[in-house]
């Protein structure tokens, strides 16, 4: 099991040179093993062979760019995701979540403040794994609602046909947190709360985002919604029934 840096194998997937070196090298120093790229080509193959734990993915890559690798990427696999984006890139941010990454901080980005977010990111991957490992009392985690089920160790969603699907961890936390309080509605505030581990902006519009998503996961028609209801001017409602 990865307890400590020297444990952890991270992969930067820059094409500035000096983007890449600074990041490389910030890395190194606190004590992670890291490999560098300066593009995307058979990435998933090399995560899988090098045992890669954490991608740190420019969007903005020459060929096949950032938001293809992600979607490629979270199809068959688990490993952390936070993209790397331009200030101007709010539409690929979003869109970058939606198909799966797991942070994203944007250029020009402090490096601390980016190491601080893969540390947050590789330990909740780590506590979700020893969760897995232990087995403590799973069966009775396991969200249970209109015969779908949510997995907190696997942050996977079945639904009531057995299809499974692991969640990015936005689309999870956020699931989570409605399914904590049914009945009750959520403010954006409150939602933004639980699953950024950052300082948001008031039109920062990643909730709305992550409800649509889930939704169309759900089969919950968004012009008629039966288990996330829109509570307009106030935020969201979990209406579904729990342990069903």
């Amino acid at each position: 099991m990865k307890t400590t840096p020297a444990d952890i194998h991270i992969l930067i997937v820059e094409d500035d040179l000096a983007s890449r070196s600074l990041l490389v090298s910030y890395f190194e120093n606190a004590g992670y093993r890291v490999s560098e790229t300066d593009n995307a080509d058979h990435l998933a193959e090399r995560i899988d062979q090098d045992a890669v734990d954490l991608v740190l993915l420019d969007i903005s890559l020459p060929g096949k760019d950032g938001l293809t690798v992600t979607r490629e990427l979270r199809a068959n696999s688990a490993v952390g995701i936070i993209l790397v984006t331009s200030k101007g890139d709010e539409i690929d941010r979003i869109v970058g979540l939606e198909l799966g990454a797991d942070d994203y901080v944007t250029k020009p980005f402090n490096p601390r403040e980016l190491l601080v977010r893969a540390k947050n990111l590789l330990w909740r991957m780590f506590i979700a794994d020893t969760a897995k490992r232990n087995g403590e009392s799973r069966s009775q985690m396991i969200y249970s609602f209109e015969g779908w089920q949510l997995d907190p160790y696997k942050r996977q969603l079945t639904s009531p046909e057995g299809h499974h699907e692991r969640l990015p961890e936005g689309e999870f936390k956020l699931l989570q947190t409605l399914v904590n309080h049914p009945g009750q509605v959520l403010s954006r505030d409150q939602l933004m709360d639980a699953i950024h581990d950052r300082e948001w902006t008031p039109n920062d519009r990643s909730v709305d985002v992550l409800i649509g998503r889930l939704r169309r996961k759900l089969g919950d028609n968004p012009s008629n919604p039966q288990l996330i209801l829109t509570a307009h001017g106030a935020g969201y409602m979990f209406a579904g029934n729990t342990g069903s």
